[in-house]
């Protein structure tokens, strides 16, 4: 009776492993579906699956509050010719949440190797979130869709997490779009870990509102990192930007971060002001080959407003933080602007101004009363592992780096931190982020 019990129960253990096994390599041998294709009008709820590529054909507008929700791990590609872009119009929704290993990811219609800037459009949210406007403004990229007079600031267009958007940044109609780009985009927006990769214009660019966001990367960008215009107010903590020495816009300059309250630069408010920490903004360095059109780490002008602290501005081509307008100035030498605890080791000029109220001398004496850390000596003394390569990048602090010291400075939406710059001890752009888009299949 014994044996015959031995025996069952190694028959059940051989007909269990037997199943899982099967069971594995059923999992391991499935193949994707047949891609599909995405086009026109969203007016219901519809969900993207990750059993299969899909592709954007044109202009996709999800609206009539319908929500497009994208499971983790799903590829997304835009269709060649076609100058595809997502956008989702007021109380619509894109829930686009992956996972650390199950990113997902908008990219080119291209194989690997013939991937481009500018392949396709891009994201755009519109929201209803406050702007500085008083009358609705055009949405950029021949899209027919208007923002700007609405106010509610906690509006809700979605979540973006673990998301990349690949070689990205081209009018629909000839007129500039960005890789993402916010208009009046509220506060209960999740942004979080998203990368943006050799975007045609601006990686992410904000038209007022009050969205939130953490982990943002911008690698390789044409024109400007971050772009902030027409009242922002949200924060922005854990950000990276690198730039790609030999790849510029050729029309305008790159700058880490440019802001401003309008073009005019009026007193129209709210006053943008982006309340940034915890920054690395990564310029060229005069590497070889270097663009002309590289250009500030800081970009503040046309009476905008700001507040950056606990940050890092590294190898800056032109300069480190640059004020252009007398209103920004002025805000920067009352108070109502701040500049705190960051380290700057641009190329050349640490400090530039254009304003008649305010002199590069000022802000020096400023600066350095402000807990502001200056090198002339780029990465020799900042001590970052490897922060210029474009294929295999360390932004991580070595040992006696002094982003690891300073004074941290509080700063509104911000979780205190004990080190300057995007990272302390631990890269949190490992296993989702990809610096060789270019050579990876879809």
């Amino acid at each position: 009776m014994k044996n015959y019990k031995l025996s069952v129960l190694f028959l059940a253990a051989v007909l269990a492993f037997s199943s899982c096994r099967k069971s594995d390599e059923e999992e391991v041998n499935v193949t994707p579906k047949t891609p599909e294709t995405i086009n026109g009008e969203v007016t219901a709820n519809k969900t993207l699956t990750a059993d299969r590529v899909w592709y954007l054909d044109g202009v996709v507008l999800v609206k009539n509050n319908a929500t497009l929700t994208i499971e983790p791990g799903t590829v997304i590609r835009a269709k060649v010719g076609t100058k595809a872009a997502l956008v989702i119009d007021k109380g619509s929704k894109l829930i686009a949440d992956g996972t650390v290993t199950k990113p997902i990811v908008f990219t080119s219609g291209k194989d690997a190797g013939s991937r481009a800037p500018g392949d396709w459009g891009g994201i755009i949210l519109v929201g209803k979130a406050p702007t500085n406007r008083i009358t609705p403004v055009q949405v950029e990229g021949g899209v027919a869709l208007t923002y700007g007079t609405d106010n509610i600031p906690a509006d809700n267009s979605g979540i973006l997490r673990y998301v990349r958007i690949e070689y990205a940044g081209i009018g629909v109609n000839d007129s500039e779009i960005n890789a993402l780009t916010f208009y009046a985009v509220g506060s209960r927006t999740v942004v979080e870990n998203v990368q943006t990769v050799y975007a045609n214009d601006d990686a992410f660019e904000f038209f007022g509102g009050t969205v939130n966001c953490k982990n943002l990367i911008a690698y390789a960008t044409a024109d400007d990192d971050f772009d902030f215009d027409f009242g922002y107010n949200g924060s922005v903590q854990f950000a990276l930007s690198l730039r790609d020495p030999k790849f510029v816009d050729a029309a305008d300059d790159g700058n880490g971060i440019e802001c401003d309250n309008d073009k005019d630069g009026t007193d129209a408010a709210p006053i943008t002001q982006p309340k940034l920490s915890n920054f690395t903004l990564i310029g060229p360095n005069n590497a070889t080959g270097t663009a002309s059109r590289h250009a500030y780490g800081n970009r503040w002008r046309r009476g905008t407003k700001f507040i950056f602290n606990n940050s890092i501005i590294l190898g800056a081509q032109k300069g480190g933080l640059n004020i252009e307008s007398d209103k920004s100035a002025n805000f920067y030498k009352n108070g109502d602007s701040q500049f705190k605890n960051n380290i700057v080791a641009a190329y050349t000029n640490p400090f530039l101004v254009t304003a008649t109220t305010l002199t590069v001398a000022e802000i020096q004496t400023k600066a350095t009363t402000d807990g502001n850390l200056v090198l002339t000596d780029a990465n020799v003394g900042l001590k970052l592992n490897a922060p210029f390569s474009l294929t295999a990048p360390n932004f991580l602090p070595a040992t006696g780096s002094p982003a690891l010291a300073g004074t941290w400075v509080a700063t509104t939406g911000a979780t205190s931190v004990t080190y300057r710059g995007a990272f302390g001890t631990t890269d949190w752009t490992a296993g989702w982020a990809n610096w060789n888009s270019q050579n990876t299949n879809y």
